[in-house]
């Protein structure tokens, strides 16, 4: 699978003798946060879709998305950084991914403009896959009926996204969000498909887990997480290795964290783990985050943390795939 990053390098690879997309392609467009059963059955489409044409399939994303360029620190907390949704979208058979940033200029764009510019001259798309609800361009002017018209004009076709219906309602990311924020790991893993889980690399931190016999592993966080509290955990190391253990993710109130971040102690572990990329999967939630009025205090709370945790494992055992 190929990476484009940005509209200079989507023109050049374009222009290029070699370009993926000299015969054009079959594209979606959306933020794809968390890769979810919706999200996949669309990538079925466009994989379908591009086969039957022997075309590369293409999603198109978005960084940041554009809630986060409109809304800052208001906008809904993300499922997955960007490293993890490319790695999701790879796992999914797609051929190229075209990573826009979404910026001024790019709001900017009129509805024609962005067809033009970057579905037609950029993507030479042949074929296009989005919800008849999707909106672009300045002031979210072009619709799905425009992108008919035009196709019809000019040489391409329109599909509707097929809906994922679950317990009633669509998927969405959204519903994966609302289900996260009041710990509802189950209903989260019907609608995702798999465990909700962060993929991140180990940074160095402070140095207080050490020091109050609770070494762990911390990954930063770019945006404010879906989850918040103290959970049991299982996780991959490089080596492919799995460790269970208890996390806490947050922003660390007692420490005076004021970036978000997620805090990973592997039971029984004495190794390294700085620069290492691990994948965490939430399997119990234990409790909410909260500021404790000394660090006393909050290592008497993780020693019982630990010990909860420990308890619901012997009776959860993790299977070796999670």
């Amino acid at each position: 699978m190929r990476l484009i990053r940005g509209l200079t390098n989507l023109k050049r690879i374009a222009g290029s003798a070699d370009s993926p997309l000299a015969d054009g392609c079959v594209a979606t467009i959306g933020n794809f946060d968390g890769v979810h059963r919706g999200h996949r059955t669309i990538i079925d489409q466009v994989r379908s879709k591009a086969q039957a044409l022997n075309l590369p399939s293409v999603v198109m994303i978005f960084e940041p998305q554009p809630q986060e360029f409109f809304k800052g620190a208001e906008a809904p907390p993300r499922l997955m950084p960007f490293r993890q949704k490319f790695e999701a979208l790879l796992g999914e058979g797609v051929d190229v991914v075209l990573c826009i940033r979404f910026d001024e200029t790019f709001r900017s764009y009129s509805g024609m403009g962005f067809i033009e510019d970057v579905l037609i001259n950029g993507l030479g798309v042949r074929h296009l896959v989005v919800g008849d609800d999707f909106r672009f361009g300045c002031d979210r002017a072009g619709d799905f009926r425009l992108l008919q018209s035009v196709g019809q004009q000019r040489g391409f076709t329109v599909e509707n996204t097929r809906t994922v219906v679950v317990g009633g309602e669509r998927v969405s990311s959204t519903r994966v969000r609302n289900a996260l924020n009041v710990n509802g790991l189950e209903e989260a893993e019907r609608l995702l498909g798999h465990p909700y889980r962060i993929h991140g690399r180990v940074v160095y931190g402070r140095q207080l887990g050490r020091q109050i016999g609770a070494p762990t592993a911390n990954i930063l966080l770019h945006q404010m997480p879906a989850l918040r509290g103290v959970y049991v955990v299982r996780a991959r190391l490089d080596t492919g290795e799995w460790r269970d253990g208890v996390a806490n993710i947050g922003l660390r109130p007692t420490v005076d964290g004021k970036r978000p971040s997620l805090e990973v102690h592997l039971f029984d572990f004495a190794g390294t783990l700085y620069g290492q990329h691990l994948e965490v999967v939430f399997r119990h939630g234990l409790r909410d985050e909260v500021k404790f009025d000394s660090v006393d205090e909050l290592r008497q709370q993780i020693a019982r943390d630990f010990e909860h945790a420990r308890a619901w494992l012997a009776e959860n055992p993790a299977t070796p795939e999670t």
